[in-house]
């Protein structure tokens, strides 16, 4: 079903992911907990992965690398500069996800 060459997607998916990037520079007020509450994953998991894919091409790349990239700025700065203490509500969906992820 997909005639697109292997190269050319490649492409394609490297500017979607700049784009999705984009969009997370641009709406800081979405805080990460809500990320995860809503689609299960928030910016450090996008720090993970791309570390992760860093390695499998052979590049090391460190956590705190990773989310300087993800973030756009050292984390301790973001964090310093975005981040907005946690809900009881946010936390409480946050641990209800979490618990029902280990009882699968």
């Amino acid at each position: 079903m997909n005639n697109i060459p292997p190269e050319l997607e490649m492409k394609i998916q490297a500017e979607a992911f700049k784009r999705l990037l984009q969009h997370l520079d641009e709406r800081k007020d979405v805080q990460n907990i809500e990320l995860m509450n809503l689609a299960g994953f928030c910016r450090n998991c996008l720090s993970k992965w791309y570390m992760a894919a860093a390695g499998e091409q052979g590049v090391e790349l460190d956590y705190d690398q990773a989310r300087e990239i993800i973030y756009g700025m050292p984390y301790n700065e973001w964090k310093a500069r975005y981040q907005t203490e946690a809900t009881p509500e946010q936390l409480a969906k946050f641990n209800d996800a979490q618990s029902d992820d280990k009882g699968a």
